[in-house]
């Protein structure tokens, strides 16, 4: 069941000498469960194109579909809510709220719907984590490992249709990174989650079902 097609999407930044093609008619489509890493050189586009994905930034022209509903056709109110439901995003420099402890930030994505977390389902996920001993901890109080699973919590507790990861590994060790991905492939093959991850190291790149690289904004491989 295709979750996701990508249709001509272009992003063009500036205007005349100064315009800037960072997309240029991509197209591709993701399969429900699948795990799709997409590679490129810094500047290649494809953190243009993550961020396209997930409704963060609206591009020049081009569609992009989610389960079959066109995001752009959304005005920002209900693209917005759209997102936190239905896109789980995880980047790079973990993005959490400073003054919100592990279970807060976590959590934080169903506070903002209005929506009540099942106890029993958040010390689940915490403990899958390997987060039980850190639950009222703040972020400046966690390793980077933990900040990451943190922000990997959050993107999972809403069970979304799609999950973005922007260069997750890219501020961690080798230790903490090879944790990471791990956690990423039990969302993936035990929950079922649709994740597509930005990454410029191959190596990590290879544990995803398809690779995908970007050149100069344009799709060159798929393998």
């Amino acid at each position: 069941m295709e979750i996701l097609k990508v249709d001509q999407l272009t992003k063009i930044y500036g205007k005349g000498n100064a315009k800037v093609v960072a997309l240029d008619h991509v197209s591709f489509s993701v399969e429900k469960g699948e795990f799709v890493a997409i590679v490129g050189a810094s500047g290649s586009g494809k953190s243009t194109l993550l961020h396209l994905i997930g409704g963060v930034d609206r591009p020049t022209s081009g569609k992009v579909y989610i389960d079959g509903k066109d995001i752009f056709s959304l005005d920002d109110d209900k693209l917005a809510i759209f997102r936190r439901r239905q896109v789980g995003l995880i980047y790079q420099f973990y993005n959490l709220i400073p003054i919100l402890n592990v279970e807060e930030n976590i959590t934080l994505p169903m506070a903002l719907d209005n929506r009540k977390v099942k106890k029993e389902t958040l010390n689940v996920l915490i403990k899958n984590l390997g987060l039980e001993n850190r639950k009222t901890h703040l972020p400046n109080e966690l390793s980077g490992g933990q900040q990451q699973r943190t922000s990997i919590g959050r993107a999972l507790i809403t069970n979304p249709t799609i999950i973005l990861a922007d260069e997750p590994t890219g501020n961690l060790d080798s230790k903490s990174s090879d944790e990471i991905i791990a956690l990423l492939k039990k969302a993936n093959q035990e929950y079922k989650q649709t994740i597509i991850m930005i990454t410029h190291n191959m190596e990590i790149a290879a544990c995803a079902d398809r690779i995908i690289k970007i050149e100069d904004g344009c799709i060159v491989s798929e393998v």
